[in-house]
């Protein structure tokens, strides 16, 4: 945090910008308090606050040259109500990015006479219900709100939704009430979910059937599936292996860990002596 004091003022850049105005250059410097700006002596059309830390738009001396304050990326919560008696002649006022929430927050920028260009972008306010038609109503000069021209339709729109002031305070009183957000899961997290197949732990008679799916397996993906069910000993759901129907294995006792190792080593033995008793015929033949 830095405080912004006479001394950073001078060393800061200023120069004149595209507009042919002169620019003080403030950005960056983790400024959270706007003070000592007398120190400018009201020599700048134009003053970048961008990209700090500033919290309360307040505490500016009586500039009749600024037209111009750039305040986007900072965290401005509050708007000094008088700011218009200090600041007469400024007509663009950039607040992107910044932590207004509730219409009412931005009411005190009527005290602005000349104001006719506004952005509240990245603001939560600009979520509210009829916060376009509210900013309109409020800021009777304003010629531009979000880098969009505000329209005459919009205007007499805008009129006759804050005809009475009864309405006016309902929708501020509606914009001021806060919702504890729910969560709400991730949209790709529970598709993935969806997706993925449950693993369930291989019997016996599931491990037996591997090893056989392995030998009569076709294709080396296949058969690369199998032994990683057989390796990590869990078998995805949606393993289809021929010739094994899984509700045979269901109802049964399980059997102790050396068992089943057993019966599995077993299988590719029994395996080889069928294949030498179906040779042997054919050799005597």
């Amino acid at each position: 945090m830095v405080k912004l004091t006479a001394d950073l003022i001078w060393k800061c850049p200023h120069f004149f910008n595209p507009l042919k105005e002169r620019e003080l250059d403030l950005r960056g410097n983790k400024i959270a308090v706007i003070e000592n700006l007398g120190a400018t002596e009201d020599q700048f059309d134009t003053i970048d606050l961008s990209d700090n830390e500033i919290v309360k738009l307040d505490n500016f001396p009586y500039l009749k040259r600024l037209g111009t304050l750039l305040i986007n990326n900072n965290r401005v919560t509050r708007i000094n109500p008088n700011i218009g008696e200090f600041l007469p002649k400024l007509h663009t006022l950039v607040l992107t990015n910044n932590r207004l929430v509730n219409l009412v927050e931005i009411d005190p920028l009527a005290s602005l006479p000349k104001l006719q260009f506004l952005s509240l972008l990245d603001n939560n306010i600009t979520k509210k219900p009829n916060y376009r038609l509210y900013v309109i109503h409020k800021l009777k000069s304003l010629r531009v709100l979000d880098f969009k021209k505000v329209k005459a339709k919009e205007r007499l729109e805008a009129e006759n939704l804050f005809a009475s002031k009864e309405v006016e305070e309902e929708i501020k009183k509606e914009s001021a009430k806060t919702v504890a957000p729910k969560e709400v899961p991730n949209v790709s997290e529970v598709a993935e979910e969806e997706e993925t197949p449950k693993v369930v732990a291989p019997t016996p008679e599931q491990i037996i059937a591997i090893k056989a799916a392995i030998v009569n397996s076709q294709t080396l993906e296949e058969v690369a599936r199998l032994e990683k069910a057989l390796k990590t000993g869990q078998l995805p759901a949606d393993l289809n292996i021929p010739g094994f129907d899984t509700n045979v294995a269901k109802g049964g006792d399980e059997k102790g860990d050396s068992d089943n190792q057993n019966e599995a080593n077993a299988e590719p033995d029994k395996m080889d002596e069928e294949k030498n008793e179906e040779a042997a015929p054919m050799e005597q033949e």
